[in-house]
């Protein structure tokens, strides 16, 4: 595809999780024109990873004519911080410390790049593009290697004074509960709904039950996918894996919906491919959570989005928007 078949200017739209990075040049429709992929934890520098980046993305950008045919760059990443362009301390990236993550993609690209966290990006997203489109008011939850969140207030993304507002995979559902295998934290949303989250109760429950269908696989292989397929088998554990799963995402949400009143919550992310396993433990426990003025007015929904799409979508969005 060539430069003159382009009906309206580009971005580059970058979605970077703490196992894959995802990437895709974007119109102004909200069209992917193109899109690839690549491991975000094989590089132990972000140099590295923004110089292997680089050599990812060049050959799709070169489709479009020049770096002069892109209005920007944009990434969803976790703890990004829109204000600053940097990664802060981000539990679930392998590298540490603060990142002035927008700062080297310019000097590589030579392109403006705005940051915001990951599941901000998704927010963003799905309010353009997906099943938050209308609304005004949501809160988009992110279930895949860790949990992430962006919250919607009046048409706003909600970044706070520093650029971090939004953090709930990291609030506390079970105090003294689990340990965070990152942030040292005990009892986080994060420890238990996450896909990691998910494999470290599996791997408890399964030790329990010898009868269990996930006592068929090594150690290394228990993950929320091998969950779901011995869900969808009848493995009772595996389906209690799940609703244990879903009872804890429910009551955080409860808790969440009586802090801003959304329209909806929209779960994003490679967990809820588990379906009515997780969601109907979570609508129950959430509906038996909340204050009765807040019971049976929220809609939580999946995401209508792919899951590579949303942020992607919503990553070239902050080009724009700028």
């Amino acid at each position: 595809m060539s430069i003159a078949d382009l009906s309206s200017r580009v971005a580059l739209g970058i979605d970077i999780g703490g196992t894959n990075t995802k990437f895709g040049v974007v119109n102004h429709r909200g069209e992917v024109l193109e899109k690839g992929g690549m491991r975000t934890d094989a590089y132990e520098k972000v140099e590295y990873f923004i110089d292997a980046l680089y050599e990812q993305v060049q050959p799709l950008m070169e489709k479009f004519g020049t770096v002069a045919n892109f209005d920007g760059i944009g990434v969803g990443m976790p703890n990004g911080n829109y204000y600053k362009g940097t990664a802060e301390h981000a539990p679930n990236l392998p590298w540490k410390g603060v990142i002035p993550f927008g700062e080297l993609m310019k000097a590589k690209f030579g392109l403006n790049c705005t940051v915001t966290n990951d599941a901000n990006a998704a927010a963003l997203g799905e309010m353009l593009f997906g099943a938050a489109r209308g609304m005004k008011n949501f809160i988009m939850i992110t279930l895949g290697t860790g949990v992430g969140s962006g919250i919607v207030a009046n048409g706003n993304l909600i970044y706070g004074h520093d650029g971090f507002a939004g953090e709930l995979g990291h609030t506390i559902v079970k105090p003294g509960g689990r340990k965070h295998w990152s942030t040292g934290s005990e009892g986080s949303l994060e420890a238990y709904a996450s896909a990691t989250g998910i494999a470290i109760t599996a791997k408890k429950m399964r030790a329990e039950f010898p009868a269990s269908m996930l006592n068929k696989y090594p150690e290394d292989a228990i993950n929320s996918k091998t969950v779901f397929e011995c869900a969808s088998k009848g493995d009772p554990i595996a389906i209690e894996v799940f609703r244990y799963t879903g009872q804890k995402l429910g009551e955080a949400l409860a808790n969440f919906v009586m802090f801003s009143s959304p329209e909806a919550i929209l779960l994003f992310g490679g967990v809820i491919k588990a379906g009515d396993f997780i969601l109907k433990p979570a609508k129950l426990h959430m509906e038996r959570n909340l204050f009765p003025i807040f019971r049976d007015k929220v809609k939580l929904v999946f995401s209508e989005l792919s899951e590579a799409d949303a942020a992607i979508l919503g990553a070239s969005a902050l080009v724009w928007e700028k």
